[in-house]
């Protein structure tokens, strides 16, 4: 089976393209795709490359860890070469700041699109900012290796990654925030146990699994997918009757679909 020419390989991140299946690789396993500026950059390209055909998106990472969080090298004075230091930043004035991190969380921000599904396949280390790249995703399949972290509080910092929101959602506030401020990892078992992830299985078998997954989701029709993904990412900010309210409203374009009275 040949492969698809990747559309972008730049800065550790390869988006290549078959068909509905866009896969998103971190690759650089010798730094066990730790993450950068330049790094979230090209993933915000990546999303923005999606041709229209692309129903499902798998992100991964190569070699033993899915993403081991931030270069250390950000912690250093100087930085990356080119970008602001955290140093810089913090002396910067509070547009400056809040500009910067926002385009940093538009690397992460896009794979919640209602268009799209999302697919993580996480194996081992899934640090900070590699476990806020997970939870970006819709859905997650993990190795039975995998080690979940969120070790921004322990450093003085937050998780600012757009990781909080899912956390929350996935496994209730106390339990986020035990997680976030005690650093500690999270396991296979306890995160299919709390929600974190869909299924667990032996790291040899993550590709298959997410193979057989990303198959599963491409049978309904896209459209139906899409009205579902709405309706289920709004729960939290409806009411029980305003979630009634759309569900009737969703089901109603779908009738006019399907009976060719679309618009």
């Amino acid at each position: 089976m040949t492969t698809p020419a990747p559309l972008l390989d730049k800065d550790g991140v390869r988006l290549t393209v078959d068909d509905a299946i866009a896969t998103v690789t971190l690759t650089n396993p010798d730094k066990r795709n730790a993450q950068s500026p330049a790094l979230w950059r090209a993933l915000t390209e990546a999303g923005r490359s999606l041709p229209g055909s692309v129903r499902v998106v798998v992100v991964r990472g190569e070699g033993k860890s899915f993403s081991a969080g931030l270069d250390r090298q950000a912690f250093t004075p100087e930085g990356f070469d080119g970008e602001p230091s955290f140093i810089d930043m913090a002396r910067g004035s509070e547009e400056f700041l809040d500009s910067t991190i926002a385009e940093y969380q538009e690397a992460f921000t896009w794979l919640r699109r209602s268009d799209i599904l999302s697919v993580a396949a996480v194996q081992g280390h899934a640090i900070g900012a590699g476990f806020q790249l997970a939870l970006a995703c819709d859905l997650r399949v993990v190795a039975d290796d995998v080690q979940f972290a969120m070790r921004e509080t322990s450093l003085g910092l937050v998780p600012d990654l757009t990781g909080t929101h899912p956390l929350v959602s996935l496994v209730g506030y106390a339990r986020a925030l035990e997680i976030c401020v005690t650093g500690r990892y999270v396991h296979a078992e306890e995160a299919v146990a709390s929600g974190l992830a869909n299924v667990a299985v032996a790291a040899d078998q993550v590709d298959a699994t997410t193979h057989d997954l990303v198959a599963a989701l491409l049978a309904a029709p896209r459209d139906a997918v899409i009205e579902t993904k709405a309706l289920l990412q709004g729960v939290s900010g409806r009411s029980q009757q305003e979630q009634y309210v759309a569900e009737r409203a969703a089901q109603g374009r779908r009738l006019r679909d399907l009976a060719g009275l679309g618009d």
